[in-house]
């Protein structure tokens, strides 16, 4: 399809997207901009390395481990038929026989049936936090070592310098702190960094056992009476953010954002005791209760973008059936997050553009460790099926039912989705004027 026909096929703006003149930390009164294609962007960073043979192509068991068995086992986000036998990518439910279900689905239609598909998309990194930086910079990020910020902006620091957003619109939704996750933030590019980057939370470590102890009454501690929870404090705010020189990120919250901050923190912990926390129907895994608080960030601050990172089929170096049911368990929050956003968010239902993408693909050939099936496992060391992944989009403006290239038809790379974002947004030509992506990137509406 054309650009030219998918303007003239695709369903008018929401109302509402026009724009408003900002006063740009540039100095610029007005952005240089065009009219937004969406409100929102739920940007579901599809990661920890996952298989094309085992999503997109639906092979199931059929290509990694001999077995006759082929389906689609993400049938939120896919079209196909699940597999017929062999089910060990499921979960125990209440109510139910004993012995592994599949999740029942929840979607009524498939985001591929509401949205356009590129099913054949190049990754330009093969390792978790490269892909995971090409994913947010646009950059194929070749030299970007491990617990340094990106080297180059992230589409935090070009939504916020260019649309003037403030820091409470913009947030990323880590998986932990493990790694570099929590520095993916911002960049540490000197015409843009933390004064442009988004507020960060990871959710099992903000939200969970420590979390709540720390700072579930969120009180003012007296420095010469009470310094020991003050030391607390700190050690829990060094491990979450990465302090270092005693300097919390300076990520530019004002006094009523830090408020609203304050009161969002209380209230997830006094929702947590009465089990009002948003969540997927099935939620067993880290990966889901990401995608619960990232929910629960979406309700409250409605933000511009937001970006939540999941990681759980990187088991598959080591066990196949575990990788299958979080695979599958990673449809059930997409479809979960994407259900929710049209359903009890109506400030953003129908106004929400989301996108997922994985950071890389997993190996052709397996290695040699067996998991409790027998079933061998995948790394991703760099062969060329570590290049394969795929991409998602769904909500106003994006053509509906449309595949764009095949599995022998490669149409697009990870890097796209930055300038994808940007012209969502109005800003494509600001991040093209600054040259600090990938010179073969594109928009995917461009590509389309």
């Amino acid at each position: 399809m054309k650009r030219r026909e998918f303007i003239q096929k695709t369903a008018t703006i929401a109302a509402g997207t026009f724009t408003f003149p900002y006063l740009l930390p540039s100095g610029r009164l007005f952005a240089k901009t065009g009219t937004p294609l969406a409100d929102h962007v739920v940007y579901v960073l599809f990661a920890g390395g996952v298989r094309q043979q085992e999503s997109i192509l639906q092979r199931y068991l059929d290509d990694s481990q001999k077995a006759t068995f082929n389906g689609n086992i993400m049938y939120n986000m896919l079209e196909g038929t699940p597999p017929a036998g062999k089910i060990v990518y499921g979960t125990n439910l209440a109510g139910q026989p004993d012995g592994i279900q599949p999740i029942p689905k929840i979607l009524g239609n498939t985001l591929e049936r509401q949205g356009t598909l590129f099913p054949e998309v190049r990754a330009v990194n093969g390792g978790h936090y490269g892909g995971l930086t090409s994913l947010l910079t646009g950059q194929r990020a070749a030299t970007q070592g491990l617990k340094v910020r990106p080297q180059y902006p992230t589409i935090f620091e070009y939504i916020r310098r260019h649309r003037g957003f403030k820091a409470t619109d913009v947030w990323f939704i880590g998986n932990g702190i493990g790694n570099s996750t929590p520095l993916l933030n911002s960049s540490n590019h000197s015409a843009y960094g933390l004064d442009y980057g988004a507020n960060f939370f990871a959710p099992g470590i903000t939200f969970g056992s420590t979390g709540r102890d720390v700072l579930s009454n969120a009180k003012v501690y007296h420095p010469q009476e009470e310094l020991e929870p003050m030391y607390r404090m700190k050690e829990f705010l060094d491990n979450v953010f990465r302090v270092k020189n005693g300097e919390i990120p300076n990520i530019k919250n004002t006094e009523e954002e830090k408020n609203n901050l304050k009161e969002f923190v209380r209230s997830i912990f006094q929702r947590q005791k009465t089990g009002q926390i948003a969540s997927p129907p099935v939620n067993d895994n880290g990966d889901l209760n990401t995608v619960a608080y990232a929910a629960e960030v979406l309700k409250w601050f409605k933000p511009k973008v937001l970006v939540v990172n999941m990681s759980s089929v990187d088991g598959c170096h080591s066990n196949f059936t575990g990788y299958l049911r979080s695979l599958h368990r990673a449809d059930h929050a997409t479809g979960f997050l994407w259900n929710y956003i049209q359903t009890q968010i109506p400030e953003m239902s129908g106004k929400t553009i989301m996108i997922a993408t994985p950071e890389c693909g997993r190996n052709l050939n397996p290695n040699p460790i067996k998991d409790q099936n027998d079933w061998l496992s995948f790394d991703h060391s760099g062969d060329l099926n570590t290049q394969r992944i795929f991409t998602a989009m769904v909500g106003p403006n994006i053509p509906v039912n449309l595949k764009v290239g095949s599995d022998t038809d490669t149409v697009g790379l990870a890097t796209d989705n930055v300038l994808t974002i940007g012209e969502i947004f109005g800003i494509k030509d600001d991040i093209l004027n600054y040259g600090f992506v990938d010179a073969n990137s594109r928009s995917l509406f461009d590509r389309m």
